[in-house]
């Protein structure tokens, strides 16, 4: 699969175009308007820059016994030279230059080989794009979804290609957490999945199947129950949100806390997920406050850590200043 259709530009979908035009697939954004390309193109720059600097850091690496490295940027560390860094940074100068962008969904996936959905975590938006979708896709197309909650068969229909249709799921900073979960539904045909599972490697992921709808996936079946508790533990007013991070990286060792965590997501996706809590609609609950916490964030700018603003501040390089 060749050319591929990337469906909104949001901090995951930006993530997914880049890495596989790096990787070598020819790459069309599909955004709603003019002023959604900017946005967009705004996010790709951060994340290019983000890319160069981990490439460059490379050189450090090289040589040590334990490599600190971006395992989606280079396959074979143990091989690796200053010269092979430099030709990867001139490739991906070359892909970054060379993504296409389109407000005509019928342009854009004219000679689609596979397209990745990744609009508003809202079912309603999803279901109004699949459906609009279905009609202008050559037969040839696969389909997925990077939905991060919601599963297969709640949207396979909608496309009229049930059995060219699944999930797959991508870790936030996608260079570097590079695990791609592919979900089937009882309709996906196995030439489908194992078509995913070779692009997946293509793109420098390492694929995991998962063989029954669940959802959460995997590792939001283990990372949400860990961001709601501690969302609730801040809404409550029970602790500040930075000694919540710190007694989790300090007692477990973890690199991150859960509110750098939702800083790396994106505020968005929380704000979408807690709107869709029973109680959401209450003020006084947990629920209720964490909405309104959220609108707060995204009137005042505060979108996350790809804005340079989130729960905490972040320079240029990405490092917490405040």
């Amino acid at each position: 699969m060749k050319n591929l259709v990337v469906a909104g530009g949001g901090v995951l979908g930006s993530q997914i175009g880049l890495q596989s035009a790096y990787k070598g697939k020819h790459v069309t954004f599909w955004l709603r308007s003019e002023e959604s390309i900017e946005r967009s193109k705004q996010k790709l720059e951060k994340f290019f820059q983000a890319y160069l600097a981990d490439l460059e850091g490379a050189k450090k690496e090289i040589g040590k016994e334990h490599p600190n490295y971006a395992r989606g940027l280079i396959d074979d560390f143990s091989t690796i030279t200053e010269e092979k860094i430099d030709q990867l940074i001139s490739t991906l100068k070359d892909a970054y230059n060379n993504i296409s962008f389109e407000t005509d969904l019928a342009k854009a996936v004219t000679d689609a080989d596979f397209l990745i959905e990744a609009v508003a975590e809202v079912a309603d938006v999803k279901h109004e794009f699949f459906k609009t979708l279905s009609t202008l896709l050559p037969e040839k197309t696969i389909v997925a979804s990077n939905s991060s909650t919601m599963l297969p068969s709640t949207f396979a229909k909608d496309t009229k290609r049930e059995e060219k249709y699944l999930h797959f799921h991508f870790a936030n900073n996608i260079w570097r957490m590079n695990v791609g979960e592919i979900m089937v539904h009882p309709n996906t045909a196995p030439e489908t999945k194992d078509a995913v599972v070779k692009f997946a490697k293509e793109i420098g992921m390492v694929p995991v199947v998962i063989n029954k709808e669940q959802p959460g996936y995997i590792l939001n079946s283990l990372l949400v129950p860990l961001l709601n508790s501690a969302q609730d533990l801040f809404v409550g007013e029970i602790a500040d949100f930075k000694d919540i991070d710190k007694t989790w990286k300090i007692s477990t060792g973890a690199p991150l806390g859960p509110f750098e965590i939702l800083d790396v997501v994106g505020i968005y996706t929380p704000y979408n997920l807690a709107k869709a809590k029973p109680g959401a609609d209450d003020p006084s609950s947990l629920a209720g406050k964490a909405v309104a916490m959220y609108e707060k964030m995204i009137q005042e700018g505060r979108l996350g850590k790809a804005s340079g603003k989130g729960f905490y501040t972040y320079d240029e390089r990405g490092n917490i200043i405040a």
